[in-house]
């Protein structure tokens, strides 16, 4: 009987503990749209075992990691490597990546032609002057086979760095929210699905999309200190369930896509 005490005390203990470690709500920064869905989503999941999570949504990007630094959120999911390491390196933030999240494709758009074979040679393509998506959008050029690029081009890729152009393309670099807008004017344009959606675009009807191997997937980015926190890591194991990549695949119909 002793010993029988002793077991329920010790496991009484054990559950305590745990109940302790997520008793504080996680505080989830995520730009506003279709990933705070997927994470209120997560939050139902995670509920049922006792982690409670409180899903902020940020209109400013930049904001995102400022309140990851300062304390003002547990995590974020928002934003992809090549973003995360430039924002690290100008603004000194003690903030890593623990996992990928899902790709929100960039995809190749055009209202003059229905096939990117169909661009004529001197064909005019709007891409994003922002460094990080310019050189995101030359790589699914590339995938596309319009043009090729050098055998080191990277994640700082520009348009110097094309190695052929068959078609003699003409690129114009503009900011990325007034690519859809170009469309008029210019034969295709490169654009991130968020400034396509707004602009009343169809993803299923790009030309070309990501897939899910694209380099600029999301990740989930914590505090250095909080890499090895067990309610943060049990969320983001719950976000990368069966059950989380069903209802993005449901719910969002292939514009967004897992990585698990």
């Amino acid at each position: 009987m002793k010993r029988f005490l002793t077991s329920v005390v010790l496991a009484a203990g054990l559950f305590s503990a745990a109940t302790a470690a997520f008793a504080d709500p996680l505080k989830l920064g995520v730009s506003a749209g279709p990933y705070g869905e997927i994470l209120e989503f997560t939050s139902k999941l995670a509920a049922k075992e006792g982690i409670e999570a409180k899903v902020i949504e940020f209109t400013d990007w930049n904001m995102l990691n400022a309140a990851l630094q300062d304390g003002s959120i547990d995590a974020n999911n928002f934003q992809h490597q090549p973003f995360l390491d430039n924002q690290i390196k100008q603004r000194n933030y003690d903030i890593v990546s623990v996992a990928k999240s899902v790709v929100v494709p960039m995809g190749i758009y055009a209202k003059k032609v229905q096939k990117l074979d169909e661009l004529k040679s001197g064909a005019t393509v709007s891409i994003p002057n922002d460094p990080t998506n310019a050189a995101r959008a030359l790589f699914l050029l590339a995938k596309a086979g319009l043009i090729g690029l050098k055998p080191d081009a990277g994640i700082s890729t520009t348009i110097a760095d094309i190695a052929s152009n068959p078609k003699n393309v003409k690129f114009v670099e503009l900011d990325a929210a007034q690519l859809p807008r170009s469309l008029d004017d210019v034969d295709a344009s490169v654009i991130t699905l968020n400034y396509a959606v707004l602009a009343g675009l169809e993803p299923t009807k790009a030309l070309v999309l990501e897939d899910d191997q694209s380099k600029w997937h999301l990740v989930w980015a914590v505090r250095k200190d909080r890499a090895e926190d067990p309610a943060i890591k049990r969320f983001i194991a719950l976000y990368r369930s069966p059950e989380v990549r069903q209802f993005i695949q449901t719910r969002f119909n292939g514009t967004i896509i897992p990585t698990w």
